[in-house]
């Protein structure tokens, strides 16, 4: 059972794209493994569950293989389980548009599109 830093182990199974990327999530405390908030140094194992804030997301993967170098997309896919929960779906609520090339709302659209907002 070989251990790797989680920094290398982000940037290899193509969660992170550089290793200075992941190392600077791993110091934003954007990475936890098994519910700890981890360094860049920190090393993971097979069965450890690794979660990543990635722009407005949370990535939560378990390590079933531990690589140092960075491989294609399908063996990278092989390395982790995605366990990340599934968005709930957008309540669909009425959006105000309008047709575009009509200009700036006039005085009286402008009031019909404040009373719209205000009631959603």
């Amino acid at each position: 059972m070989e251990s790797v830093r989680v920094d290398c182990w982000l940037w290899a199974v193509r969660l992170m794209k550089t290793r200075p990327d992941a190392a600077d999530a791993c110091r934003g405390g954007h990475v936890r493994i098994n519910g700890r908030p981890a360094k860049a140094s920190t090393i993971v194992v097979p069965g450890d569950e690794v979660r990543i804030r990635i722009a407005a997301t949370t990535r939560v993967v378990e390590v079933t293989v531990t690589i140092r170098k960075r491989v294609s997309a399908a063996v990278a896919a092989t390395c982790l389980i995605d366990r990340t929960p599934k968005p709930p779906p957008e309540a669909l609520i009425p959006v105000a548009r309008r047709d575009r090339g009509t200009g700036r709302p006039t005085k009286r659209e402008r009031r019909e599109l404040d009373r719209f907002q205000q009631q959603a």
